[in-house]
Order: structure tokens, then sequence, then C-alpha cells
């Protein structure tokens, strides 16, 4: 007599059937054409950083609709945030205020040969740069704002190091910046030797270049005596 299966049996064979029935759909849908996905793609900008600043932060990733089969599609969805950036180079930064989305399809393209790339969705590509200039600033300590105490006299020269300072940055921004910076000594009532690194006094940007931030200032520090001959 043959053995009835339990009903344990029963949910086993019949989850087996789901999973080999899923199996076969989903062979059989991802070996279809004419599908499409929208794929988030790595960007890389290139231009000359020598001589050039972005005025904002440039698109590191990129929006394209790809049209293709069911395999294609699920290895680019699947290996894109891995994959080596799509390069578009900027030729003349003076002059470019966006990225032009029809070369950027042509690129693309060229890196997805098994698939039909149908646009890029070009929300995020406004260019802004400026040309990178240098400046030279010297420091110079203010010295008749030294606090000394009474009876005492600073009796050597005053040592600042560095003594010039560089600035590379976008040409709005570095005309903004001081010919001369000048740098007050805070401690007050001085009466021996001063030997301090001070934080000098520039603004901060991201698009600023500088060379020193900290500026170390020394001079030496006697005490008069009053003539008591008379």
């Amino acid at each position: 007599m043959d053995k009835v299966p339990s009903g344990q049996n029963k949910i086993k064979t019949f989850l087996g059937c789901i999973l080999a029935a899923s199996f076969f759909w989903l062979m059989n849908v991802l070996n279809k054409d004419n599908y499409s996905i929208k794929l988030n793609y790595p960007l890389a900008i290139e231009y000359d950083n020598s001589s050039f600043v972005p005025m904002q932060p440039l698109p590191k990733r990129i929006s394209v609709n790809v049209s293709g089969d069911g395999w294609s599609l699920l290895q680019k969805s699947w290996l894109n945030f891995n994959a080596l950036p799509v390069v578009y180079k900027v030729l003349n930064p003076n002059k470019a205020s966006f990225i032009n989305s029809t070369t950027l399809t042509d690129q693309i393209t060229e890196l997805f040969p098994d698939l039909h790339v149908n646009y890029v969705v070009s929300d995020t590509f406004e260019l802004n740069f400026e040309r990178k200039i240098s400046k030279i600033i010297p420091i110079r300590v203010d010295s008749a704002a030294i606090n000394i105490r009474d009876g005492y006299v600073i009796s050597s020269i005053i040592n600042v190091s560095p003594s010039l300072i560089s600035v590379d940055g976008p040409v709005s921004l570095i005309a903004s910046y001081p010919d001369t910076i000048r740098v007050s000594v805070p401690t007050p009532k001085i009466q021996n030797n001063y030997d301090e690194s001070l934080p000098i006094p520039l603004p901060v940007s991201p698009l600023v270049e500088v060379s020193h931030r900290d500026v170390y200032i020394s001079f030496e520090v006697a005490q008069y005596l009053n003539d008591i001959s008379q």
C-alpha cells in the first residue's frame, strides 16, 4: 500500500513548484528585449585645475535612461556602482556654463555597446569656473599696539616667520584679500621675551588655498632702569 505524503512534505513540494515556476518565469523575462531602466552612473569632470577653479560642486553621478534585453540591464544595474566613471572633459572652462548632454550621451553609448542609450537626465549639469590666480601677501606685526608692561621695552627686532604667504584661488575671491596682513599680539603687559605662534587673520574658503595659517612671532623684552645718578 502506497505511503500517503505528510502535510510537511506537501508544503515542501508546493514551495518547490513555486520556486521552479518563478525561476523559469524570470529566465523568460530576462531574455526579452525592449526593457527600459534608469541607471545612476559615476561621472568624472576633467579640466585644467592648475588654471581654473569650479565655483560650485561638480556633479559626480548622472542618471541615464537605457533600454535593452533583461540580462544586459540586470548586469548594468547591478555593477554600475563599481564601474569606472564616465569622463567628461571641459576644454574651455572659462566659457563652459553647462555639460553638453549630447556629447555625454555619445560617450555613454560607447560604454554600453549592448544597450540603447535613450537620453541623459540633465538636471544638475550647470558649470561655473573662474580663472585661478596667485597672490603674495606680506605679513606685518602691529608693533604700535603691542602691550608692554611699564618699565619694559622691546629690545630686539620683531621676528616674523613666514614674512610672506601665498593665496591661490578664483579671481573674484583673491581680489578681496588684503595687500598686507597686519597681525596683532594679544598678550597684555608683556615683560618677558615673547615667542608665540598666532593665527593669520584671513577668511577661510574651500575655494582658496593658503600656504600658511599661522605665523611665528618673537622678540626680546628688557627692563630699563631710571638714571639714579642725578
